[in-house]
């Protein structure tokens, strides 16, 4: 990031006008991860993530066109535990629902490759950035690609032993995404002309990176809750199977597998982690309050504390209500768009400077 914050303040002095067109695109990017994120989440939720159970980067672009080519990849599907376990009951009609939110997720991820290249490519030529900027964008790209690697290692796990994918897995693809996609907000908003005015304390600054570190820690704990399905049990709130703290929170040996491997555990430390936010962001609004106001950059506070109350709401409702796909999906979209203003808050920080403390 200091890379490109750096690149980004030596060219607003002399090339703002022309780098509004890449703020747009990077943007345009952001947008286009985050719709990845929403159609990978209904794939995670219908269970169609194991419906494609070969990686053809390029020809799999094409989805099967006749009821052979259906039937091959049905027969494909019927040779992992995912269908002996689950789904012995599909017929290929039933497939095909599963096959189409697996397919549109891949396609997204072509799609967000070409998307990013082929613009990449006409503004290098047209010299709207240096190499000093384009070398960090460039490895946006390959972050990208990484993260389709990491997609079909994530799938593969599932097409063996496992009748779904690995939460491990699966914490470390929503993980990489999510990467992918603050540092597609933090670019363009460093690429913002001009300064924000004043200075801002280093702690300001501390404080809003500690909370995007906890919202990232939240996302990727949610990512083991979706991955054992904890979600589903334990629907109350704000007890727990009864109780504040419930027993059975420390039943797997050796003990630290029940961080990644106990639904109940993983549940409570999802649960836990957002009562840390909600009473951190609380500080930080308290804070900025007690200092002056929520002018200039500290507009962003105001509008991350309302996203955090909405996410609470999204998360007990997704909870009480046995995890409904539509409030499943939104409190998935919700918690990244929560990091990017958090980022985005950062990056409008660090384009005001720094002062003493």
């Amino acid at each position: 990031m200091t890379t490109v914050h750096n690149a980004a303040r030596s060219q607003t002095n002399y090339a703002s006008d022309r780098l509004r067109p890449v703020r747009i695109w990077l943007y345009a990017m952001a947008g286009l991860v985050l719709l990845m994120v929403v159609v990978g989440g209904i794939t995670r939720l219908t269970e169609s993530g194991l419906s494609i159970t070969s990686w053809k980067p390029i020809s799999g672009i094409i989805p099967p066109l006749n009821d052979a080519q259906w039937q091959a990849e049905f027969e494909a599907y019927k040779q992992i535990p995912q269908f002996t376990v689950d789904n012995s009951w599909m017929g290929v009609n039933d497939f095909k629902v599963i096959f189409f939110w697996e397919f549109v997720h891949r396609l997204l991820g072509r799609l967000l490759g070409v998307a990013f290249l082929a613009p990449f490519l006409v503004f290098l030529v047209q010299k709207r950035f240096t190499p000093q900027l384009a070398w960090p964008l460039f490895g946006l790209f390959v972050l990208g690609g990484f993260q389709g690697l990491l997609g079909w290692w994530m799938v593969s796990s599932g097409l063996s032993e496992l009748t779904s994918v690995s939460q491990y897995r699966l914490a470390a693809h929503l993980t990489a995404a999510l990467t992918l996609f603050l540092a597609l907000i933090y670019v363009p908003r460093s690429l913002e002309p001009g300064r924000v005015p004043g200075l801002e304390p280093a702690r300001n600054i501390g404080w809003a990176a500690v909370l995007l570190l906890l919202i990232i820690l939240q996302i990727g704990a949610g990512a083991f809750v979706a991955g054992l399905d904890a979600g589903m049990g334990y629907n109350t709130w704000p007890l727990m199977d009864g109780a504040l703290v419930p027993n059975g929170l420390a039943i797997m040996q050796p003990v630290w597998k029940n961080l990644f491997e106990n639904a109940m555990t993983v549940q409570f430390i999802h649960r836990t982690i957002a009562y840390v936010i909600v009473a951190y962001v609380a500080v930080m609004v308290w804070q900025q309050r007690d200092a002056g106001d929520f002018a200039g950059v500290h507009g962003w506070l105001p509008r991350i504390g309302f996203l955090v109350l909405l996410q609470v709401i999204l998360g007990i409702g997704t909870l009480v209500m046995h995890v409904p796909t539509s409030l499943a999906v939104g409190h998935q979209a919700l918690a990244f768009m929560l990091a990017g203003v958090t980022m985005a808050y950062i990056a409008d920080m660090r384009r005001a400077g720094r002062a003493t403390p």
